[in-house]
């Protein structure tokens, strides 16, 4: 990857680099990370399903066979299986790393891990199924580019999942609500997968009766098929692939237990997947999936990048609450980043940030460039799904949005309207019902980051939830934003810039000329600060940046109700080719000289803005 802004004054000016763990920070590892984007493109897949269907024993199972996991760990695993009388449970071990999922024999979090195919690198989330910790399979599905679908294919088993109540359908919706449109459906023994949808895979087709039956392969396509059709997926683009998540067959390469099968395996069918594309043109949203307290380190908030790019040095502020500091490091799978690019999956030291002071669902964003502000409140438009009876004003169930997870209130029902063409139906209705679309305008009950669909789909998408239940599915229209009062803005993030010479009548003055006149610009440090401090000034103050061989700041002050209007720009040489260069600074027709290694001029006027 490379570096932007300052990368192109290395010759003159050093910088410091910091470390997570033991992160590779060398310029060979930069070289690296940039070969690896070139060859491959890195996605996140999340395995959803049933509980119980067999998604982390596939998961951990293909992590295995994928080199992901070493033969001793595996090995480590069956013994304490073995000891636990749960033998079977090897594979799924890999990711339920918690003790109180290794008693229980279920995923309560989240899990990631990482392995990678011929053609991508991929970050693996393994989704709890439990209806206990929908709460977390949500989280983990909103972070995911692809879906794999693990559809359990025993007698009974297949039954209560697709059931009404069953997970198998409702981590369908929730799938492709969160903005998952490829999905692979795998079916032990069976899987499917879907190109910008998830693969499926029929799990357990050595459970089925007889063993790695065709029958009940299609028979179970043909359902979920149906089933995935109204969900929104088209399943003439979802390979449903049969695998056996504890033998291996079909995961990595074609098993002859099941010659009748003609179709992908698991792994051709991952590499199958499109491309998604990604929004590093737009500012940063990068909502918080958890927060880490690392000694030695310090705080480290931990999601993906929905939008925009994340790097070190970068001041971020933290919405809802406006918490502003400065990214340290980031880094990915133990890696040092450089940058950070839509779809990664990363961990961020953050300066002078307590861990009580972050909470999942916050989302982080520059703070030069839009940064994200809590809702007031929003007007969305809702589909009714599964809601028992009627939904009025007032109703508060849970709202889903991103890693955010916030009981809202139905303020008002603002219209009625045919769902497939958007027209209004009815104005202000009393109640929405199943099947029902209508325009709600909605007040969050706590702090929370919204943003509208059109700008930030990641975050103008949501799944309401009720019952233990998903009752509606929804997109944002507009959002009403609130100014966090009294935010707390960090030392480090101070000295950035971010607060910086806000209260000084005469801070440009105050900043270049007293220096000036004191001693000539002959120590490079000192005028690496000013310019970093002048181009980190807040966004009242800057109007315009512009990167080059020169690079031009254009910023403005207010002073009694006058705007000033200033223009600074800077070329930088090597030390090596210009030992000496001529220093000029213009203000108001004076001209002084000084030796320097840098030109620099700054210009000012109070109307037309121009460059000499």
């Amino acid at each position: 990857m490379h570096q932007r802004g300052f990368g192109f004054i290395n010759s003159t000016l050093h910088f410091r680099c910091f470390k997570l763990h033991n992160l590779k920070t060398s310029s060979a590892s930069s070289s690296e990370q940039e070969d690896m984007g070139k060859e491959k493109f890195h996605i996140n897949i999340v395995v959803i399903g049933h509980v119980d269907s067999g998604k982390s024993t596939t998961t951990g199972h293909l992590i295995y066979k994928l080199g992901g996991i070493d033969k001793r760990v595996i090995e480590r695993f069956e013994k304490e299986a073995a000891e636990m009388n749960k033998r079977s449970f090897k594979y799924a071990w890999v990711l339920d790393k918690l003790k109180a999922e290794r008693e229980r024999g279920i995923t309560i979090d989240i899990a990631l891990w990482k392995f990678e195919t011929t053609k991508y690198y991929c970050t693996v989330i393994d989704a709890p199924g439990h209806r206990d910790f929908i709460k977390n399979m949500i989280t983990g599905t909103s972070q995911a580019d692809c879906a794999v679908l693990i559809i359990d294919s025993t007698t009974g088993g297949f039954e209560a999942g697709i059931s009404k109540d069953g997970q198998t359908r409702e981590h369908a919706l929730l799938a492709f609500t969160l903005g998952v449109k490829q999905m692979i459906c795998c079916y032990p023994i069976l899987c499917c997968v879907a190109a910008g949808s998830s693969p499926i895979n029929p799990n357990n087709m050595d459970a089925t009766t007889p063993k790695y039956s065709k029958s009940r392969y299609d028979e179970i396509v043909k359902e979920v098929s149906s089933y995935l059709k109204k969900v929104g997926y088209n399943p003439d683009k979802i390979p449903f692939v049969p695998i056996s998540g504890f033998e291996g067959d079909n995961m990595i390469e074609r098993s002859t237990n099941l010659d009748w099968y003609k179709g992908p395996t698991l792994l051709e069918a991952l590499d199958q997947i499109s491309e998604p594309k990604r929004p590093s043109d737009k500012p940063l949203r990068l909502p918080l999936q958890d927060v880490y307290k690392i000694g030695g380190i310090g705080t480290v908030p931990v999601g993906r990048v929905e939008t925009g790019v994340i790097k070190p040095g970068m001041v971020v502020t933290f919405g809802p609450t406006g918490l502003t500091t400065e990214v340290k490091s980031v880094e990915m799978h133990h890696e040092a980043l450089l940058e950070a690019l839509p779809g990664d999956n990363v961990g961020f030291n953050v300066k002078n940030v307590a861990v009580k002071d972050l909470k999942r669902g916050y989302v982080a964003s520059n703070s030069k460039d839009d940064p994200a502000k809590g809702a007031a409140n929003f007007t969305s438009q809702v589909i009714i799904m599964n809601h028992p009876g009627q939904i009025g004003n007032g109703y508060a169930p849970v709202l889903d949005c991103h890693t955010s997870h916030i009981a809202v209130k139905f303020a008002e029902i603002l219209t009625k309207i045919d769902r497939r063409s958007g027209k209004e139906i009815e104005k202000e209705p009393k109640f929405l019902k199943n099947g029902d679309a209508g325009m709600v305008k909605m007040i969050p009950t706590k702090p929370m980051v919204v943003e509208t669909f059109s700008e930030y789909p990641p975050l103008g998408r949501f799944a309401v939830r009720d019952m233990r239940q998903t009752v509606a599915v929804g997109v944002i229209k507009s959002v009403d934003k609130k100014d966090p009062s009294g935010a707390k803005v960090t030392k480090a993030a101070a000295k950035k810039g971010a607060k910086f010479y806000h209260e000084q009548e005469n801070w440009v003055d105050q900043l270049l000329f007293s220096t000036c006149f004191k001693s000539p610009f002959r120590n490079l440090n000192f005028m690496y600060n000013i310019i970093t401090k002048s181009i980190l000034l807040s966004m009242s103050y800057v109007h315009s940046i512009i990167i080059g061989p020169r690079f031009i700041i254009i910023f403005k002050k207010k002073k009694k109700g006058i705007v000033s209007w200033f223009a600074f720009s800077a070329e930088f040489y090597s030390i090596e080719n210009r030992p000496k260069q001529y220093f000029q600074l213009h203000r108001r027709g004076i001209n002084l000289s000084f030796d320097a290694l840098l030109s620099i001029r700054l210009v000012f006027c109070e109307s037309d803005l121009t460059l000499s």
